[in-house]
């Protein structure tokens, strides 16, 4: 039923399998995450929440998913790349974008492009934290190290 790219299976060293459907499921998330915190089409939680009375409805239950969500996004990113590495990051989509600006695939003086850039960038940006790690064990075969402090 769905193509093999999303159920095709790899065994690990371990014996365990893992299906690349987790990638494409932690894409949409990520991506879900950024459109639906605020996009150019309005249709946003920003957008959401600024219409109403702050405390009335679900709207403080909204409010806690939506920055329980994003600590979720921020923990992951900082614990699989750093700070720095987060730095990277964004410094690798900004120098695409520019590219992209160069080559007149993007105009940077069309706001809803960039709007669209921006959020689509920061969605790319959880997916590479939430993935970071698992990226790394598969190229290094370790998964994560701790610091060990000498007496």
């Amino acid at each position: 039923m769905l193509p093999d790219i999303l159920t095709k299976t790899n065994k690990t060293k371990k014996g365990k399998t893992e299906k690349h459907l987790r990638w494409w499921v932690t894409l949409l998330l990520s991506l879900a995450l950024a459109i639906g915190t605020w996009n150019p089409l309005g249709h946003h939680f920003i957008h959401y929440i600024s219409q109403q009375d702050i405390l009335s409805g679900f709207t403080p239950f909204a409010i806690l998913i939506m920055i329980g969500l994003w600590i979720l996004a921020f923990k992951s990113i900082l614990q699989s790349i750093g700070k720095l590495g987060a730095l990277a990051t964004i410094i690798i989509i900004l120098s695409f974008i520019w590219g992209l600006n160069q080559y007149g695939l993007l105009d940077f003086s069309n706001a809803t492009q960039m709007g669209w850039t921006g959020t689509l960038s920061v969605g790319l940006i959880i997916w590479i934290g939430i993935n970071a790690s698992i990226i790394w064990k598969t190229i290094t075969g370790v998964y994560a190290t701790d610091v060990v402090e000498s007496e």
